[in-house]
């Protein structure tokens, strides 16, 4: 049954039909696909990158490597915001949901296909950087063009519940990545190290090729086609964004910094737990799995309390509470206690962060206008995410010897997430705001309406 709902000409709100649900799978759908294949990159270079694409003589220092090469795909991610926002925002949303897809999807079968430093020497890891720096300049744009999509085929009132699904969507592509890394985390090492690695980016062309399938049809949002007819679509998107709203471009980029609570717990716990520390692979990412299933149900939830609520208080929430949690899962890791790890895993990944990860596609991207919402968006978060994907190399160079070496990483989590909460404060509150209202200062939103 379609959810085609056509709106009369409202205050506010754009006329047009708008497919919320269609628009939300879509952009669910989507982030399952791009971020299974980024998040399957993340894995990998906890576990086996370190060991094939790098000389083997200093095991320490390939590690790091690899994690720093994790952290270049976050490099481009500010310079795909860039070029995909302003496509997103000149010529619609749905084409650069469709770009970014096909950029990610070659990236990732490509580094399947990779020889290793033991075949081709240095090209091998120079290649692994150029299909990473791709892998992030898809990144870049897929977000923001998903949220803007969802949010302006959302109803009023329900906004950040239907832009909820596209990080329902980021969770779900790091569960199926961690799936599948299970069973081949018990393999074999020989086998591992040679083929085992390579199967989750092969079977990256199947779920891209689904992507596909799914937003090839997604008709444009009602407030881009309303701005595309009257011609208030920006010539140049980016010069209107730091115009109208550099404010909260930077805004967005502090609030963004909530992030390194994912990379820290993803990635840099990961190679904590099954490095120093000595635990079972397979059991340490099966803690990521149940936590990620629980934030499945959490997302939604703690978006449809910001819709009657509003924005700031479940965010802040949810920022603060991660960064206190992350010193006892840290800890809980540390005790080596896997009952520990798994409660607290999951209160800090599947609830408390879930709060703050489900609202802030409404939250962004109500700070922006139809015309440069997804440059905005793109551009605040993908500088903030930059700055989150190296947290598990900064981790990595502060963590001290011994049992407490742990606390230096906890600190610095909570510091980023202190930060995201406090630029999250100063913002506006727009769970209330009209749609032809939001990005605007509230002193013009009477004139901007009756205009």
């Amino acid at each position: 049954m379609s959810d085609d709902v056509v709106d009369p000409p409202r205050d506010g709100e754009p006329s047009g039909t708008r497919t919320p649900r269609k628009a939300a799978f879509a952009g669910w759908i989507g982030s399952v696909v791009e971020y299974y294949d980024f998040f399957i990159y993340g894995t990998a270079a906890a576990l086996v990158f370190g060991k094939i694409f790098f000389p083997s003589g200093n095991p320490t220092l390939a590690s790091l490597a690899a994690l720093a090469t994790f952290g270049v795909g976050y490099i481009a991610r500010p310079i795909g915001a860039a070029v995909l926002g302003h496509y997103g925002d000149r010529f619609g949303r749905q084409r650069v949901m469709m770009m970014s897809l096909v950029l990610m999807g070659t990236a990732t079968f490509l580094v399947g296909c990779l020889p290793t430093y033991d075949r081709v020497g240095i090209v091998a890891p120079i290649a692994l950087v150029v299909l990473r720096l791709l892998q992030g300049f898809s990144a870049g744009g897929e977000q923001s063009g998903a949220n803007s999509m969802t949010l302006e085929h959302a109803p009023a009132g329900r906004r950040a519940f239907f832009t909820s699904f596209t990080l329902s969507g980021t969770q779900a592509g790091l569960i199926v990545a961690t799936l599948i890394f299970i069973p081949l985390a018990d393999l074999p090492a020989q086998a591992l190290m040679t083929w085992g690695w390579r199967i989750p980016f092969l079977l990256s062309a199947v779920v891209v090729g689904v992507g596909i399938w799914v937003r090839r049809a997604m008709p444009e949002t009602p407030a881009f086609a309303e701005a595309a007819e009257t011609r208030e679509v920006a010539k140049l998107p980016i010069a209107a964004l730091f115009r109208e709203n550099g404010l909260d471009v930077a805004r967005v980029v502090g609030c963004a910094l909530v992030a390194v609570v994912s990379t820290i717990t993803s990635v840099y716990a990961l190679s904590y737990a099954t490095g120093p520390v000595g635990l079972d692979k397979a059991t340490v990412l099966a803690v990521g799995v149940v936590a990620n299933v629980v934030a499945l149900a959490a997302i939604p939830l703690w978006a449809a309390l910001a819709d009657r609520v509003g924005r700031k208080p479940v965010f802040i929430g949810g920022a603060l509470g991660s960064g206190a949690l992350t010193f006892a899962y840290l800890g809980a890791i540390s005790s080596g206690n896997y009952t520990l790890i798994f409660v607290v895993g999951i209160a800090l990944v599947g609830v408390v962060y879930s709060a703050a990860n489900g609202v802030w596609p409404s939250l962004y991207g109500e700070m922006f206008s139809t015309r440069v919402r997804c440059s905005g968006m793109a551009i605040g978060t993908q500088i903030g995410f930059a700055l989150a994907g190296f947290a598990p190399t900064i981790a990595t160079a502060l963590a001290g010897p011994g049992a407490g070496g742990w606390v230096p990483v906890a600190v610095f989590t909570a510091v980023c997430t202190i930060v995201a909460a406090g630029c999250a404060l100063l913002g506006r509150e727009t769970y209330r705001v009209p749609m032809h209202e939001l990005g605007t200062k509230p002193a013009h939103a009477a004139v901007l309406a009756a205009a």
